[in-house]
C-alpha cells in the first residue's frame, strides 16, 4: 500500500487527514479532474523543447542557452526527482563550452499543462539560481504566480497516481 507522505511529507497533519479521506472515498481523482480537466499536448521532446524555450525567452532572456530539453523516464526512479537541470561542460575546438540541459520526468507527458509548466519553471529557475532559496522561489513565482499551488496540486496528483494509477490516459 502506498504511503500518503511519499509526496506530501511535511504538510500539516490536518491537511493530510483531509487528503486521506479523499483517498479512502476514492474521490481525489474527481477533485483533480474538476480542477484540471485534461492533459497537455506536448508529448514529444521537440514540442517540449519549443514550449520550454518559449518560457525561457519570455522570462529569462539574459540567461544561458538551452542545448537540450527532453522527457526522461529514468529520473523519477533513480533520482527521486521530477526534473533535472544540468550544466554540461564539453571541449569544442580547444575551448571549454558549457551547455544547459533540462530533463523532465516522463510522468509529465500525461499531466495537465499547469503541472508541466510548474516543473519547467522550476528547472528554468535553476539557470539563474542553483539553490532552492528565497530568490529561487521568487523567480519561480515571477514566471508562474500560482507556482506553490501548482506544486502542491502536482504532489496530490502523484499521490493519486501512487494509489490509483494515471488520471489522464
Amino acid at each position: 500500500m502506498p504511503d500518503i507522505k511519499q509526496y506530501l511529507n511535511g504538510y500539516d497533519p490536518a491537511l493530510l487527514n483531509q487528503i486521506q479521506q479523499l483517498i479512502d472515498q476514492e474521490t481525489l481523482g474527481d477533485v483533480l479532474r474538476k480542477r484540471y480537466p485534461e492533459a497537455h499536448s506536448f508529448a514529444s521532446n521537440k514540442a517540449l523543447y519549443a514550449y520550454v524555450l518559449d518560457l525561457k525567452n519570455t522570462y529569462l532572456k539574459q540567461s544561458g542557452s538551452l542545448s537540450k530539453v527532453i522527457y526522461d523516464d529514468k529520473i523519477h526512479i533513480i533520482n527521486h526527482a521530477l526534473g533535472l537541470h544540468t550544466q554540461i561542460a564539453r571541449v569544442q575546438g580547444g575551448k571549454l563550452k558549457s551547455k544547459n540541459e533540462i530533463r523532465i520526468g516522463a510522468a509529465f507527458k500525461k499531466m495537465p499543462l499547469p503541472f508541466l509548466r510548474m516543473i519547467c519553471v522550476h528547472e528554468l529557475a535553476h539557470l539563474k539560481e542553483k539553490q532552492h532559496n528565497k530568490a529561487f522561489y521568487k523567480l519561480c513565482q515571477y514566471m508562474e504566480p500560482e507556482y506553490h499551488q501548482l506544486e502542491f496540486d502536482t504532489r496530490l496528483y502523484l499521490t493519486h497516481q501512487a494509489f490509483f494509477g494515471d488520471l489522464y490516459v
